[in-house]
């Protein structure tokens, strides 16, 4: 949520800002208009209640009943009206959360301006890409031989949705713990364990609500939702706390499920497991002193980018234009990896600076080791990495001739004595 302080004395600022990122400037036009009622209507309505209690006063010294009652008539009246002046300032202060709510964050002044991803560019590539004696081929045309399993997928749950058998599926584990011990133990950052679901509120300070609405999954009868990503009860765990002095920065990595009701049609972009409504991904979240943000951001990034050099998967790194941030997001950079049998760069990781955004609307401050006073921490995340696009540039990367694929070195602890993932990992029995 965007500081209203900021709005009040910044407005132009703040528009400019705004249209960088091709966002609805109407909305604060609107909110500038109602906060400006807000506030003379507070003028009044202090004015009224010294007004008042000067009243009570000269009644209580007032002898003649006559005139006594009539003062007394006169504070009625003024009691009355504020009253009514009461309500009214609760209604519009109503509107002006729900305004800024719906504000995106403004974009930092050096990121690429342009719509749409019309204006990211990469800043980095990395490795070489590999090179095959044979065509590779995409993920989806090795996927009988290796345990992926389209069809029964699609009968359990519909479109979109696929299992993962035998050998395939412990690769998948085997990623998903191998980040986590990566993440924990060589960066330093505490694993958390988040609910899968939450409440509307904790929606409403993550920044996921109310602009995304459409895209999440929501229990019919409960006040539920099934998170999009961990990145959303991570940037609830504090709220509504004051962290004490000298505990920033705080880093975590989290595994969940994720959940989300992308609109999608048939095309090359959604072939195979590349989308879906249900993936798995690691989760980085720091919440650090505001000076500290954009060090934090460089760290995230090439802690993210640390996964594929160990896996030995070229990827690149792009910077993001303003037409292509995320709501929340006030600087950005995604890490893609090459997949060579669909013949693309997947992303894999999105690296967003929210400065106070999210602490903001969740209500999160610390205490300044240098003033004492609390403050709002500026947060940030990173997938480190997403599911199952990782899994598809392994499969990709390190397929064979003969359609199987070999598993990277640094995942074979992990993979009990399997080196090669091949026919075998295919589900056993029952007609396809």
């Amino acid at each position: 949520m965007l500081n209203i302080q900021l709005i009040r004395s910044e407005p132009q600022a703040v528009r400019q800002a705004l249209e960088r990122k091709f966002a609805d400037v109407a909305q604060l036009d609107r909110l500038v208009a109602i906060d400006e009622k807000h506030r003379g209507l507070l003028v009044e309505l202090e004015a009224l209640r010294a007004e008042r209690n000067a009243a009570s006063k000269s009644i209580g010294a007032t002898r003649d009943p006559a005139e006594r009652q009539a003062k007394i008539d006169a504070t009625k009246a003024t009691s009355d009206r504020i009253g009514e002046l009461e309500s009214v300032v609760s209604g519009i202060e109503k509107q002006v959360r729900e305004l800024l709510l719906a504000l995106p964050n403004l974009p930092d002044d050096g990121v690429p301006f342009g719509e749409g991803e019309s204006a990211n560019r990469v800043i980095a590539e990395e490795s070489e890409k590999p090179t095959f004696d044979f065509e590779p081929l995409p993920h989806w045309d090795l996927a009988d031989g290796i345990g992926l399993d389209f069809e029964r997928g699609a009968k359990m749950s519909g479109s979109r949705f696929y299992v993962l058998t035998g050998e395939l599926a412990r690769l998948q584990r085997a990623l998903i713990t191998w980040m986590l011990d990566v993440h924990t133990r060589d960066f330093g950052f505490q694993e958390i364990y988040p609910p899968a679901m939450l409440k509307e509120e904790s929606l409403l300070a993550s920044g996921h609500l109310p602009k995304f609405r459409d895209n999440l999954y929501r229990d019919a009868e409960e006040d539920y939702y099934w998170i999009p990503s961990a990145e959303a009860p991570l940037a609830n765990l504090h709220r509504d706390e004051v962290l004490p002095a000298g505990t920033l920065p705080r880093r975590m990595v989290a595994y969940s499920p994720c959940f989300r009701r992308e609109k999608m049609s048939a095309g090359r972009d959604v072939r195979g497991i590349k989308r879906g409504h249900q993936f798995d991904k690691v989760e980085l979240f720091v919440y650090c002193e505001p000076e500290d943000s954009y060090n934090e951001l460089d760290r995230l990034v090439e802690q993210a980018r640390e996964l594929p050099r160990r896996l030995g998967i070229p990827h690149r790194v792009l910077e993001l234009g303003t037409g292509d941030l995320d709501f929340k997001a006030t600087k950005a950079f995604d890490i893609e990896l090459w997949a060579p049998g669909c013949g693309e760069w997947l992303e894999v990781s999105s690296c967003s600076n929210v400065t106070d955004f999210q602490a903001r609307r969740a209500n999160i401050r610390y205490r300044s080791e240098a003033t004492g006073r609390p403050r709002h921490p500026h947060m940030l995340n990173a997938s480190g990495l997403g599911l199952p696009r990782t899994l598809i540039a392994v499969i990709e990367n390190y397929q064979r001739n003969d359609g199987s694929v070999r598993v990277p070195d640094v995942l074979l602890p992990y993979m009990a004595g399997t080196s090669t993932i091949g026919a075998e990992s295919v589900l056993s029995g029952g007609q396809r």
